[in-house]
């Protein structure tokens, strides 16, 4: 036999599904990103080097950490670098390990520097599914640095575009030759 249910059952019941959701709201929120931090302490042990960061934070400027050491990005057409076009090297700004030639460095129409490859062995790559999107980023293989994110619709010869942060670089000229 069913019996009617009173109104604090009812209201026991509710209370119940709304925490069920909110905590299942919560667990998909948390797979859709992951913090920064938990990136960095998960990737510490896999590079050359390692620093606290209380010593990112005095070596970098905000804007560098913000995108190196949390993931950041910065505002399209934002970056000094996305107009460089000197001969030279683009490295990064965490350890100065050069990442992308000059030569490879293309007008993607997009706000970032983009590259169509960068120096070989000197950029790592991960699988990023933050924001519920599954993407590949790009980081400096030896400090772990975040650089931004390698797509499929670049120029030839590779096809491939480094949408890269520019406030995560620091350029080097080429050396001017002696005539």
């Amino acid at each position: 036999m069913d019996f009617p249910r009173t109104e604090n059952e009812m209201f026991d019941r509710r209370i119940l599904l709304t925490t069920v959701a909110g905590l299942f709201g919560l667990s998909a929120f948390r797979w859709l990103r992951t913090t920064p931090a938990e990136a960095g302490e998960k990737a510490a042990e896999k590079f050359e080097i390692v620093k606290t960061e209380a010593e990112w934070r005095a070596q970098l400027t905000p804007q560098q950490y913000e995108i190196l050491r949390n993931h950041g990005t910065e505002r399209p057409g934002s970056s000094p670098l996305l107009k460089e076009h000197r001969k030279g090297i683009f490295a990064c700004a965490g350890c100065d390990l050069p990442l992308f030639a000059s030569d490879t460095k293309f007008e993607s129409g997009t706000g970032w520097p983009s590259f169509y490859a960068p120096i070989e062995g000197n950029v790592g790559r991960t699988e990023d599914r933050t924001y519920g999107m599954v993407r590949t980023e790009v980081h400096c293989r030896r400090c772990g640095g975040h650089l931004g994110h390698v797509f499929d619709d670049g120029p030839k010869p590779t096809g491939l575009r480094y949408c890269i942060d520019g406030f995560g670089l620091v350029f080097h000229p080429a050396a001017a030759s002696a005539t």
